[in-house]
């Protein structure tokens, strides 16, 4: 089953460095124009991808020497706020961050309003994020061991959250129920903030959630760290067990996020957007920020970033099958 899970070796086998596309028929946007760039986030605030959004920001005014303005444009697990770059002008001036679930889509909807690779232009994927396995308070399961009991002793007592069906989120915890051997209700959210939300009230027992998104409950103890979704522990929470070294050997599952705009962009205009958020990403600020999430931060280029979408696509068709995830 490893060729269906969503590792972040993938990722960091991408490479560095900018290169260029064919040209379109736009000009670019002049360098320090006072016009600020729309940078669409397709999910919800206060999600692990809108956490790292909102601390690259300000690095992103500078190295682009004109505004970066953040919209956020949650709905249809991403395709709303996606569907709206791929509407836009190929001139730089709006862009989207991206996570798995862009690529995710087409897996798992029936219906597309677009070409999740050929109607945008992968720019850079930026890095990887981590996810992590959480429970309520409330819920007496501290670890992986602890929780499938429960889950095995009661199978149609427990709800697992998700930010919405057919999500990374999503996959990643019927991921874990499917190698646990177990059994949960799920209940999908329209997004990650209402879905932390009710986790730390208690609404639902567990779900996966980005870390960045959920660190400051942990730390709190408002909710319970059960393990990291990826192979490796993360620095930014060195504390908590993976999964993996806690009985499920197979288990890895990272997000990523990454940089993408319109189809048709200009050459110049690709190299000049990549490399700004290159710099923006090696800031000491932001490489700060990020090392306190969790992230890890590898840019990679163009020409590696539509590589990289088209073969998660594949790998999520395989399975969101698996999964037997289906969206009208």
């Amino acid at each position: 089953m490893n060729e269906h899970h969503v590792t972040r070796r993938a990722l960091l086998g991408l490479g560095l460095g900018a290169s260029t596309l064919a040209l379109g028929a736009f000009p670019a946007l002049a360098q320090g124009s006072d016009k600020p760039i729309r940078m669409v986030l397709p999910i919800s605030a206060g999600s692990g991808v809108d956490t790292i959004a909102r601390a690259v920001a300000p690095a992103l005014t500078k190295s682009f020497g004109q505004p970066v303005v953040i919209e956020n444009l949650p709905g249809a697990g991403g395709i709303t706020g996606a569907a709206v770059v791929a509407k836009a002008a190929p001139d730089g001036s709006t862009l989207g961050l991206f996570s798995n679930n862009h690529v995710i889509n087409p897996a798992v909807y029936k219906k597309m309003p677009f070409d999740a690779v050929n109607d945008f232009t992968p720019i850079s994927v930026i890095g990887a994020t981590p996810l992590v396995l959480v429970a309520t308070r409330s819920l007496p399961a501290r670890n992986v061991k602890e929780l499938v009991a429960l889950l095995k002793a009661k199978p149609d007592d427990y709800n697992m959250a998700s930010s919405g069906n057919g999500t990374i989120i999503h996959l990643a915890g019927v991921l874990f129920l499917e190698q646990a051997g177990v059994q949960a209700r799920h209940i999908p959210y329209k997004g990650t903030g209402p879905m932390v939300t009710d986790l730390v009230g208690g609404q639902v027992q567990f779900g996966v959630v980005a870390l960045p998104a959920i660190q400051q409950h942990i730390k709190s103890g408002a909710v319970v760290a059960i393990g990291l979704c990826g192979a490796t522990r993360s620095p930014a929470a060195p504390e908590v067990p993976t999964i993996a070294e806690q009985g499920l050997p197979d288990y890895d599952v990272a997000g990523w996020f990454a940089v993408v705009g319109p189809a048709r962009m200009p050459a110049a205009e690709v190299a000049r957007t990549h490399d700004a958020f290159v710099k923006a990403f090696a800031s000491p600020e932001v490489a700060e920020a990020m090392a306190k999430q969790g992230n890890v931060v590898k840019p990679s280029s163009p020409e590696d970033a539509t590589r990289f979408f088209r073969s998660e696509a594949a790998r999520y068709a395989a399975l969101a099958r698996k999964a037997n995830v289906s969206l009208d």
